[in-house]
């Protein structure tokens, strides 16, 4: 089936960088997140991306533009440490309706593979109206590995990576049925929840 058989969908994508924003050097976090999706979903994306710097207030805004604007899922890279700066969690936090502990706990459960200091991520998710956010880690590979998962030499799954839960979240709060490709990243839903394939 082509892309245009499957439901639309608008992603936000945020890199929070002082010094990626102020042009000192050139933002990688957006082109990996737009690059994992665009391998990952069926669905036709149209992305907003936004490159903000350090600044809670601004976070919280842009977040809340995206979510105005439409977008089922919006991603964020970067601030998630424990460095001054690093305030993308409490931005995230003080838009959030509900709040989503298991992707940070899963991301943090991802890191601790490669890192001990993967504990030092703040990295939180929530729904905020029919949009779900998540903030992701700052470096293009560890975003993919945290999106996807691990997998073993033989392409079996040895950890669970946290998008194979958020097509399913989406449906839950009122979104567009996002299908993956199973290559990149298997979407799961309980079987009363799984659409029939079209022809």
């Amino acid at each position: 089936m082509a892309a245009a058989d499957f439901e639309p969908v608008k992603i936000g994508i945020v890199s929070v960088s002082d010094r990626a924003s102020s042009g000192v050097y050139e933002d990688k976090g957006l082109p990996a997140l737009q690059d994992w999706l665009t391998r990952a979903l069926k669905n036709p994306i149209a992305f907003e991306p936004r490159l903000i710097p350090d600044e809670a207030a601004r976070i919280s805004a842009a977040l809340i533009e995206l979510v105005d604007a439409g977008c089922s899922l919006v991603l964020t890279t970067g601030g998630t440490g424990p460095a001054p700066r690093d305030v993308t969690p409490e931005a995230t936090l003080a838009v959030a309706h509900k709040e989503m502990p298991g992707f940070g706990e899963q991301m943090r459960q991802i890191g601790l593979r490669f890192v001990p200091t993967a504990i030092l991520s703040r990295q939180v998710a929530v729904v905020r109206d029919r949009s779900l956010i998540i903030n992701l880690p700052g470096q293009p590979k560890s975003i993919a590995e945290t999106l996807e998962g691990l997998k073993a030499a033989d392409g079996s799954q040895t950890v669970p990576g946290i998008f194979a839960a958020v097509p399913y979240c989406i449906d839950l709060i009122g979104g567009p049925y996002l299908e993956t490709h199973d290559d990149v990243c298997k979407a799961f839903r309980p079987k009363s929840a799984i659409r029939p394939a079209r022809d």
